[in-house]
């Protein structure tokens, strides 16, 4: 008996795993780990690498890009926090509109807003920078030799800014979803220059703000996750552009982040590692971020049976969390995936998104 109990062992660890590589990327560790941990419990879903996500440092290979993308992230702090104090010139714009005549109403209001949009345009400036540092990021964690779980195992670094630009892009787009004020801002901006130019007048804001810019402006806005949007429409536009890439290489990036951060986030033994609740939530936006990703690259999408995401355990994860903390990453789900609502996809996903 005990030698048959072997050969069933060996059977198991020896089943083909590719389809499911997880890693753990610890987030908190300073030690830089790459050890490889079987325990029976996961023996059928594949090898677990804990790698620092947290203190990853680049090596020469990495530095060119990673100095690259620091560049970019190092901004992205402020970029929210200017985002999370704009309170719209709500108030002033009412005023003008309620009184017509009321010259300095209507100047008070013009004055209200053109600061604020001269900031609305540093944060679409900014979604140009971030949809290049993607671009870089994704050619350097998709190029052969090395498959996508390899780069992520060797490249920590790069992977760590990969994640850190989908997590930035969650928490802009929940705060931007939050804030009406921004297109109601936007709109009156526009409505004026529009009726000043109808009256020949040229206003000092158009040397900052012309009218290319602002249609520019006005497409990224309408978005209801514009950061999302433009990751997605970057990541489309890497797949196509690199046709000699295959396409699994980009898609298989995607899952396997997805993949790692499920686990993270559903295993008792990962998660009592984290030291604050800012890195779950830091794993949650990373994994819907990646989903979303995989769904605008992928022929079939993320919902397909096909998919290499589990969709349901994805979605089981969220939901177990309390709803104010994911509401905005589950409306992230449901409105900015592209292929939910196709009639390949589960009921039971899209009653789980219900």
């Amino acid at each position: 008996m005990r030698f048959a109990g072997m050969g069933n062992l060996l059977k198991v660890l020896t089943r083909e795993i590719e389809n499911y590589p997880h890693f753990f990327l610890d987030f908190e560790r300073t030690k830089w780990d790459l050890l490889k941990v079987l325990t029976c419990t996961e023996l059928d879903q594949g090898p677990n690498f804990f790698l620092d996500f947290e203190n990853a440092q680049p090596t020469d290979g990495e530095r060119e890009v990673w100095n690259q993308i620091s560049a970019v992230l190092q901004d992205s702090e402020s970029m929210l926090a200017d985002l999370q104090a704009y309170k719209g010139a709500g108030q002033e714009i009412r005023d003008a509109i309620q009184n017509p005549n009321d010259i300095q109403l209507q100047e008070k209001a013009w004055n209200s807003v053109c600061p604020l949009v001269v900031r609305l345009k540093r944060f679409y400036e900014f979604s140009l920078r971030l949809e290049k540092a993607l671009q870089s990021l994704l050619e350097s964690l998709t190029c052969p030799p090395y498959t996508p779980t390899q780069h992520l195992e060797r490249e920590q670094a790069l992977a760590k800014e990969f994640a850190e630009i989908l997590h930035f892009t969650l928490r802009f787009d929940e705060l931007k979803m939050r804030n009406p004020a921004i297109q109601n801002d936007f709109s009156y901006y526009r409505r004026t220059i529009s009726r000043n130019r109808i009256n020949n007048m040229h206003l000092d804001i158009e040397n900052e703000v012309n009218n290319e810019m602002a249609n520019r402006m006005s497409l990224f806005y309408a978005e209801a996750t514009p950061m999302l949007k433009t990751l997605s429409n970057a990541t489309t536009h890497f797949v196509s552009e690199n046709k000699t890439l295959p396409i699994e290489n980009t898609t298989d990036c995607l899952s396997t982040m997805a993949s790692v951060c499920k686990v993270m986030l559903e295993t008792p033994e990962y998660r009592s590692r984290f030291t604050s609740e800012e890195t779950l939530m830091f794993c949650m936006r990373v994994m819907v971020g990646v989903i979303i990703l995989y769904d605008h690259v992928h022929p079939v999408g993320a919902f397909s049976k096909t998919s290499k995401i589990d969709m349901k355990g994805c979605i089981k994860v969220l939901k177990e969390q309390p709803p104010d903390t994911v509401e905005g990453l589950l409306n992230a789900l449901r409105f900015t995936t592209k292929h939910l609502n196709d009639e390949s996809t589960s009921k039971q996903i899209r009653a789980m998104l219900q």
